[in-house]
């Protein structure tokens, strides 16, 4: 039923369940991605049986309630529930045609938290430690370029353009194209990729299926995968995954010394505020000033008794 729904809200911009309404990039042709229409049906089909009533028989109260048993129940982060909410906003504004409330149902305040960042040879020796030939191209593709993990799982040959050395990020988040630029060293490793395909891909530079023979893309799990096997077998501490390269490619580049507004562009952010958070983990810049502490003047012994 709600699948139903959602069909009819979203009208021409889904047009159906069925995949080949969907583009090359797994969007429908209003660029809705398959992904968010699904989850957003998940979370209404749970509001639903939570209350055992048909979701347009519920309202804010029971939105509050839901709201509240996210937190303290299931225990979701913040970001999760604010995802939940969107979900439930969108069934209501878009599909019931009904007013929302942001004053009875307001979104949570999400954490701001630094992102983990690996130093320069914790991403080389990262790299070193992909479990196979094709892992250390997806793991060398994320670094060099910064992109969103689906972001990499829909490139395709087409857009590693070698004459004028960038890459085409075609529908990225936010329904934005943008270039970023063409390692050299990438070059050698996607070409040295290309030869070793037992099947020359037409479209897709990462095609799916066990041996990459696939018509279809490969699964963004298949890059998680390849970057949690590498950070253990590398022996790395640290939490590392996919979106983690993303973080270090945007802080090294300024640790290199590129601009705030560069480094937006290549990321394909919207507001450059959200580029600023890499000043926070930048080591260049936290190094520049020292700490007050190293001013001090104090005696070279411990107190007494310890």
């Amino acid at each position: 039923m709600v699948a139903r729904w959602f069909d009819v809200s979203v009208g021409h911009r889904r047009c159906s369940r069925d995949p080949s309404q969907k583009n090359d990039a797994g969007r429908s042709p209003r660029n809705y991605a398959e992904t968010t229409i699904s989850s957003y049906i998940r979370i209404v089909e749970d509001f639903s049986r939570r209350f055992q009533r048909p979701p347009d028989r519920l309202g804010p109260p029971q939105i509050r309630e839901y709201q509240a048993e996210l937190f303290k129940k299931r225990k979701l982060a913040a970001s999760t529930v604010t995802v939940y909410l969107a979900a439930l906003r969108f069934f209501y504004t878009k599909t019931l045609k009904k007013g929302w409330s942001a004053a009875e149902t307001p979104y949570p305040k999400r954490a701001e938290h630094v992102p983990s960042i690996l130093s320069q040879e914790e991403v080389a020796r990262l790299i070193d430690a992909a479990g196979t030939p094709f892992h250390r191209t997806v793991l060398m593709t994320l670094y060099a370029t910064g992109v969103r993990r689906a972001e990499l799982t829909h490139l395709k040959i087409t857009d590693v353009d070698s004459q004028r050395m960038v890459v085409h990020i075609q529908g990225g988040k936010g329904r934005k194209d943008r270039d970023v630029m063409l390692s050299p060293k990438l070059l050698k490793e996607l070409r040295e990729h290309w030869r070793r395909l037992r099947r020359k891909p037409s479209a897709w530079l990462f095609p799916g299926n066990r041996w990459h023979t696939g018509d279809t893309p490969i699964d963004t799990k298949v890059v998680w995968y390849a970057c949690k096997e590498a950070a253990q077998r590398a022996g790395l501490q640290k939490q590392v995954h996919p979106h983690t390269l993303r973080h270090c490619f945007a802080t090294h580049l300024l640790e290199a010394g590129a601009d705030l507004r560069n480094i937006q562009m290549l990321l394909g952010h919207n507001d450059l505020e959200q580029t600023t958070i890499y000043l926070h983990v930048s080591e260049r810049r936290l190094n520049a000033t020292g700490s007050p502490l190293d001013s001090l003047k104090l005696k070279d012994r411990l107190p007494q008794g310890e």
